[in-house]
């Protein structure tokens, strides 16, 4: 019989930590909420994929499946390598402490990461052969984007669909000119990956240390303007033309009337079995280099996926299309043996995705903040929980505890205070706490929650692709009176 450890931990995303330069990244603030987990007595750090975000800044629309967020990158480790001076990094910069701007953080850093680049490749070190070995090691995915994100500059930023006839298909002969005239990009862009796979692994390795595990997220799609999209077309259901025969999101749903309409093109699931699902199996252990844990986002869509035909405004006019889950978890397995996957089952799961998610026992995800539907019968009320689950207050998706109560009907806030009773004002540590008191063996709450945030600190809205993942955490929000009370509650429950 498994024996199940009782644990908990904290949802917060690198670009919400704080820090001195507009974006939460790998330095010194990263190693100091490490800290706060583990005198809280937290045994799990979730955070959102870590990928080169594009347009909106939706972690969850990348310009790689592999490549990292440069953003990341932090200065200050840069200057403690040696690569950059403290004059360097010492310009006078007012950045938000609350949010983050993109355009304006990315402007400050590159030219700095160009400079730390440049005396990385002049400095002959031990580190040469280490980043040569990267390189070697990460070919397989590395080259491509290093290329595509060339490429991209050279066509003033726009998306590989809309470049001249020749970069969209890639033309041989075409690209290897490219390859040569852009040598010093592709190595720069490179050298980036390189700073930012150093810095996150010895992030990470620290973590371990004070006996903190990392919960990764994978996107199940990826963006139609990325590496993947134009260098493997083989893989997506693509017309000869390079372009979307149909495109992915969700039917109608909890968040949204019209349902979610992401727009990224689907698999063709035909051809990567022909293939063993190398690209996927490639994919996965990738991740698991990264994470302890793994998330897969729509894990439905592993089941059945909605399929929109391509030009259609809306989600509406879909249709649910079989995919090959079972056999691709069951190559997978055979190829890596038992690993620790998550699987987000929620929205319009039916028993084909129960029946994929339990017959490789991977733990499912349940909603407090989807409990109190007072009009409906749902999973999601403590009672109901199996131990093999991960409960949550509320997820990265979800308003804040706070904002989401001080918007329930009536009915459901009188619900709640017959399931459980509690003063509102209290609203996020009663949730927290029913979370951290239930069966389920792992409990997380957003960092939002812990700190009784509202709904001005939300972190993303679904269904609305600009506005959102901006959200910081400040610091000083992080005291001890905060640490001792999650520490408390979670030593009473056993976590």
């Amino acid at each position: 019989m498994k024996k199940y450890i009782r644990k908990s931990g904290i949802l917060l995303h690198i670009s919400s930590l704080p820090g001195k330069f507009g974006i939460g990244t790998f330095g010194k603030n990263a190693y100091q909420f490490i800290d706060f987990l583990a005198e809280a007595g937290q045994k799990i750090w979730q955070i959102l994929p870590l990928g080169h975000t594009g347009f909106g800044d939706s972690p969850y629309q990348c310009y790689s499946a592999f490549a990292g967020n440069p953003l990341f990158i932090d200065l200050e480790l840069l200057v403690e390598a040696h690569l950059l001076s403290t004059s360097d990094i010492s310009k006078q910069i007012s950045f938000a402490e609350n949010e983050f701007d993109t355009a304006k953080t990315r402007n400050f850093v590159m030219p700095l990461f160009k400079r730390a680049a440049q005396n990385f490749h002049k400095s002959k070190t031990s580190e040469t052969e280490l980043f040569a070995k990267f390189c070697r090691r990460q070919s397989f995915w590395l080259d491509d984007y290093a290329l595509f994100i060339a490429l991209k500059k050279h066509f003033d930023d726009r998306p590989w669909y809309a470049w001249d006839s020749a970069f969209r298909l890639r033309d041989k002969q075409v690209l290897e000119k490219a390859i040569t005239e852009l040598t010093d990009e592709i190595n720069f862009q490179k050298t980036i990956q390189y700073f930012f796979f150093r810095q996150w692994m010895q992030l990470k390795s620290y973590a371990h240390e004070k006996g903190v595990k990392i919960m990764g997220d994978i996107p199940l799609y990826v963006s139609y303007d990325s590496a993947d999209a134009w260098a493997h077309p083989e893989i997506f259901m693509f017309d000869d033309d390079k372009k979307p025969i149909a495109v992915a999101g969700v039917p109608p749903d909890y968040f949204s009337e019209t349902g979610q309409l992401w727009g990224n093109p689907l698999y063709n699931w035909e051809y990567l079995k022909s293939t063993g699902f190398k690209w996927w199996i490639d994919r996965i252990k990738a991740n698991f280099e990264l994470y302890d844990i793994l998330r897969i986002d729509h894990f439905r869509g592993l089941s059945a996926f909605w399929s929109v035909p391509f030009g259609e405004e809306t989600a509406i006019k879909g249709e649910w299309v079989p995919a090959p889950g079972m056999a691709l978890f069951e190559t997978l397995l055979k190829e890596m043996g038992p690993i620790p996957i998550v699987a987000e089952d929620l929205g319009v799961i039916t028993d084909d995705v129960e029946l994929l998610r339990d017959s490789f026992n991977f733990p499912g995800m349940k909603i407090l903040q989807f409990a109190f539907d007072s009009s409906e019968d749902n999973e999601f009320l403590p009672h109901t929980f199996t131990r093999h689950c991960i409960v949550y207050t509320g997820t990265h998706d979800n308003d804040t505890t706070v904002g989401w109560y001080a918007t329930a009907s009536d009915e459901d806030k009188a619900f709640m205070h017959s399931y459980f009773n509690f003063k509102p004002e209290n609203v996020h540590w009663e949730l927290i706490r029913l979370a951290w008191s239930s069966v389920a063996e792992t409990a997380i709450a957003p960092m939002q929650d812990v700190l009784g945030l509202g709904t001005e600190h939300r972190m993303n809205l679904p269904g609305k692709p600009t506005g959102y993942w901006k959200w910081r955490l400040n610091k000083a929000m992080l005291t001890s009176e905060v640490t001792e009370k999650l520490k408390k509650i979670t030593e009473i429950y056993s976590r």
